[in-house]
Formats: structure tokens, sequence, C-alpha cells
């Protein structure tokens, strides 16, 4: 059929509510132009939905030998060491910045907590790049090379005396005071340098294992979504694990073994892991990256923009643009259906006379492409609300192990060392994540009536309102603690732990903040690869990643504004967060964040409250044909 041939659509008109450019709700009827030639950014044509694919692009055509479980047990393997080398760095790079290069310890906690931030905060890098051109496995497969490279670099910065300063004469009175060599500059810089680019690999890791092992289930089964929510959990079992032997094992080999073969130890899991990654190729099922997913945002924003005076009731208006058929314009997506929200984006995909046979991409988009960008914005407010929890388990990185230095780490016959204890909340996660289907999926199913317990939003609520109880028992604690601290003596001492004082009243405030992060960021994870658009999955989990790595940033911020505000080194006034734990008001600094998480909280009710779940493609089993649900129900195919 000619190109510049227009015919009605048979699909269900699109509603306009409210439009003050009319006095009535006006019905528009969707006209399409039916072309195989509609131009997109890269002169790519329409291709076939979410079908997936084997690694050189072809439709796989026995599913039943590729994805399930039996592929992401390779992918959770990769999740693991790349969370143990991420856990394994935070915990011990701040020591040994400050033991071994000799940099002040403050110094040191900013330069973690950086690396920390951009790792997480950059993975929208990672999701672009394979939402646009290489897709997830060859991200993944990039970036866990670059990965190993930054912690091969790292342990050759702690193994060979060369990168390292004189460590001669310089005892614990010595560092303390400041007295011992400090590093050069050409040693910081090349330690930076390895531990950034280890970072960077991070980046490209995190927004797309997550979404790849996700992939590997047919959405098309009618137990896709059991797949999918217990998929989530034994994902964020597999970070859980990682995060234990970071606490646990890689501390035990850096007390034995130096830290060398710590650093090292990191490096090894992440060979292995990319080695097991690859093994398992033939099995994966791979999706087709759509084209640059900020080209297609920056198309509707242009064009929406261009078309700002157009009207809905204009005598030049043919319809809202879409392309026919089952398969939408956009490579590895399906077709979404037109909601009400941001109207002002809809103008993107009007159509109007004057906008010919085959108009430009940045004059006129389809209504897909609309929604696409309808999403990422919806997004937004929920992912943001997740930040402030972030920040306390940042905190809780730096401030918990503080206290703990003043307490007895003794249980029983065995002497914990006090980078050992967030091994705590790992524990705890690891122990609901089993218990989970067991005990809370059938107690919730009774109240809320949902099938899997409770709803992706709702356990995000969950996860933050436990946040709030575990921070404000925190600072109900630390204030006994500095109590007793100043009671018996301890106040200038705070290096000397109190031994009639156990350091597992910790655990309180760390199970709490473990049940948190488990309802929270696993209810998360699952809610942004469902709502995010077909061909933009991966950088919609890097929301996620994103917000981590803001939370990060905001920790480091809220930090220096508490120090420079409460301080006063001219009065002689400690700050709440003084180096002297002792003399500072750790127990301010968490009523503070309890305060500052309840007004998150109220935040996150109100946005998920106006949150309207996108319309799920659902599927006749028997013929394989997408059907699109609208928001009236009404069935058509797209």
């Amino acid at each position: 059929m000619d190109t510049s041939e227009i015919k009605a659509a048979p699909d269900t008109p699109v509603t306009f509510v409210g439009n003050s450019e009319s006095t009535s709700s006006k019905k528009l009827g969707i006209y399409f132009i039916e072309s195989d030639n509609r131009r997109m950014a890269f002169g790519r044509g329409y291709t076939g939905g979410t079908t997936p694919v084997n690694i050189h692009g072809k439709p796989i055509a026995d599913l039943s030998k590729t994805g399930g479980w039996a592929a992401t047990l390779f992918i959770f393997g990769n999740e693991m060491a790349e969370r143990m080398a991420y856990f394994g760095l935070s915990v011990n790079m701040v020591a040994f910045m400050f033991y071994v290069m000799h940099r002040p310890f403050a110094s040191s906690s900013n330069a973690v907590n950086n690396f920390l931030g951009i790792s997480q905060a950059s993975s929208v890098l990672g999701g672009f790049l394979a939402d646009a051109y290489l897709g997830r496995y060859w991200t993944i497969a990039i970036f866990t090379t670059i990965y190993l490279a930054g912690l091969t670099g790292i342990t050759l910065s702690a193994s060979m005396n060369i990168f390292m300063p004189n460590q001669d004469q310089c005892d614990q009175l010595s560092l303390l005071l400041g007295n011992c060599e400090p590093a050069k500059p050409w040693q910081m810089l090349y330690l930076y340098i390895v531990l950034y680019v280890t970072g960077f690999g991070a980046a490209g890791i995190r927004p797309c294992v997550s979404s790849f092992g996700a992939d590997q289930f047919d959405e098309r089964s009618k137990n896709y979504k059991s797949h999918l929510d217990r998929f989530f959990n034994f994902f964020y079992l597999s970070i859980t694990v990682g995060a234990i032997v970071a606490f646990t094992l890689v501390v035990y080999i850096q007390m034995e073994h130096g830290w060398g073969s710590a650093f090292g130890s990191l490096a090894i899991a992440m060979g292995i892991s990319n080695m097991l990654f690859f093994i398992g190729t033939p099995l994966y099922r791979h999706r087709l990256p759509g084209g640059s997913p900020l080209t297609r945002v920056a198309q509707v924003l242009v064009a929406a923009f261009r078309k700002r005076k157009a009207s809905f009731s204009s005598s030049e208006l043919i319809g809202l643009y879409e392309v026919p058929g089952k398969r939408s314009a956009i490579k590895g997506s399906g077709k979404i259906a037109h909601t009400d929200d941001f109207r002002c984006l809809d103008k993107a995909a009007l159509q109007l006379k004057e906008d010919g046979a085959d108009p430009s991409p940045w004059k006129l988009c389809t209504v897909t492409q609309v929604e696409e960008v309808k999403i990422l914005l919806k997004l937004i407010p929920v992912t943001a609300c997740t930040i402030m929890l972030n920040l306390v388990l940042t905190e809780y990185l730096t401030l918990s192990v503080q206290q703990a230095y003043t307490m007895n780490t003794q249980m029983g016959h065995l002497k914990l060392p006090v980078t050992c204890m967030p091994v705590f909340p790992g524990l705890s996660i690891f122990l609901i994540l089993s218990l989970y289907y067991s005990i809370f999926v059938p107690i919730s199913r009774r109240i809320t009536g949902h099938p899997h317990g409770a709803s992706q939003l709702q356990r995000v609520g969950i996860g933050l309102a436990v946040s709030i109880v575990s921070v404000a028992w925190a600072g109900f604690f630390e204030r006994y603690r500095r109590n007793y601290a100043v009671q018996h003596g301890y106040e200038v001492g705070f290096l000397t732990p109190m031994q009639d004082l156990s350091a597992y009243w910790l655990l309180i405030q760390y199970c709490l903040i473990g049940i948190a992060e488990v309802f929270c960021i696993v209810g998360l994870l699952e809610f942004l690869y469902e709502e995010a658009p077909d061909a933009m999955k991966s950088i919609g989990s890097s929301y996620a990643a994103l917000a981590g790595g803001l939370g990060c940033f905001a920790a480091s911020i809220l930090n220096s504004i508490i120090k420079s505000v409460t301080g006063n080194p001219d009065k002689r006034q400690p700050s709440w967060l003084s180096q002297n734990i002792n003399t500072g008001r750790f127990d301010y600094f968490y009523w503070l964040l309890t305060v500052l998480s309840v007004i998150n909280f109220c935040a996150f009710l109100y946005s998920s409250h106006r949150y309207k779940y996108r319309a799920v493609p659902k599927f006749e089993f028997e013929t394989g044909e997408q059907v699109v649900t609208s928001k009236n129900n009404t069935p058509t195919l797209a």
C-alpha cells in the first residue's frame, strides 16, 4: 500500500477529558499512516515487540531449551561476585587509605563515599548503552571485564611497595597523630584511577543484571508474575550472600594475610563469575536494543514543543499517530496504550494535515514513543522517595561501626572484628528472604487479598516505614550508650571499648534496617522492571541504582552541613558528628534522620496514591497474539 494512504484504525478511539480547548469531552478517532518505511532515529523500521532472540539476534525456535531458572543461576553468580567486590571495597577501602596510604580518616571516608555514589549514580550510562546499542548481555560482558581490570589494579596497589608509602616506624600512635609518611600524589592518583575504573565497571553491570535475569522468563507464561516475583527475591538473596562473604571472609583474609590478599580475593571471585557468566551464554534469552532512548525522548520533547499551540479540536487534526498492526515502531518494544497523564506531551503525537505522508520523527511521534516518556517521568517520584533509605544505609556503614568501636564485641569465646558488624543486616536479610514465602506472604495475603501478599508499592512503603523505626531506635540507644560512656569515665577515652556494654545491642537497628531493605529495594526493583517501557528496561532498573548513588551523595552533603552548623572550633564546641563519638551527639543526628524519614514517607504515600500502574499487555496463549487492555478494559489486538 502506498505510504500516502490514510485509513481509520479499527481500535477504540482515545478520549481526551477536561481539555480547556473544548467545552466537553471530545473523542478523537485515531488514524494511521500505513507505512513500512517509518523513519526512526537511525533509519530503523518497526520490528516485532518483545520477542526473545538468541545472541545472534535471531528468534529462538524452541524457548524451552533456553532461559528459565537454569539461565538465571549464571546471572546470580555474576551479581553475587559484583556485590562481594562492592561491599568488600566499601568496608575495607577507608581503613586501607588510613592505615596504609596514611590519609586522614575524614578524607578517606569522603573518597570512598564518592566512589560508592559515582558507581551507583553513573548506572544510568550502563542502562543507556544496554537499551540503545549493546543489549544487556554485551553490556554486562564488557563492564565485568572493566570491573576485573579495576580490581586487579587495586590488588597491585595493595601488594607492591612502589604503590605504597613507607610503612617503617608507623605505629598506632603515629597514625593518630598524623606523623606517618603520607602517600605521594602519584600513588594516590593511581589508587583513585583504579578505584574509579572499578566503579565505572560496576555502573555498567548494576542496571543490566536484574533486568537481564528477568528477561529469561516468558511473559506469555501464565506463571510469569509468580516467577518474576520469586526471581527478584532470589536476586536480592544473591546480593546478600555476596555482602555476607565480603563482611566476613574478606575481612578475615585481610586480618590474616594482608590487604593484597583481601583485594586479590575479590579479583579472583570476579574472574570466576565472569567465566561462569560466559559459560551460560547458550542458555540466555536476549532482547533487541531499541535504539537511543535519549533520542526518542528528545524527539517527543521537540515535537511537543513545536506543536504546543496546536489544538486538540483543530480542523487540521487527523488523529493521534501510531503504526498499524501488532508491532510498534520501536525495536524490542510492544505497543503501549494511551494514557491521559502529561497531556502536554500528547501533542507530539498529534498528526496534522501539514505533517504530510512521511513526517520526520522530530515533528511527529507515535503514541507508544510518547507513552515511553510519560512512564519515565511517572517513575521518578516513587524512586526519589527511596533516596532517604539509601542515605540511612550509607550513614549506618560508618556511624554504626563507630558506635561498635566503643563497645564490647565479644560473643562467648569469639571476639568479632568491628568491621564484621555490618554482616548482621545481611544475615537478617538472608533470614527474611528465606522465610518470605512461608510466613509473610500467607499472612499478608489474608490482610491485603493480594496474591503475592503485597503489591510492589506496598512493599516499598513497608520498607520505608520500618526504616523509620530502625533509625528512631538507633537514636534512643545512642543516647543510652553516650550517657553510659560519660557516667563511667569514657568521655575522653573513646577508643577504649566499654566491656560492660555489648555491641550486640546494635543488632536491633541492624535487623530492622535489613527488613526495610528487603521490602523496599526488592519491591522497587520489581516495580521498575515491570513498569518501565519494553525498550527501556535497563534504564528503568538504573533508577534504583541512581537513587542509591544520590543517597550516598546526600549523606556526604548532610554530614558536611551538620559538621559546619553544629560545631564551633573557636569555642571548642564539638559537632554532632565529632570524631570523639562520646562528646558528639550521634543521637541528635539519628533523630534528625528520623524526622526526615517521616517527611519522606509522607511524600511516598502521596506519590504512590497518585501513581497509576501502566496497562499490561495480555497474550492469547493459543495464538501468541498480544492484546492490550485499555483503561476501560476493552481488549484490542496491538
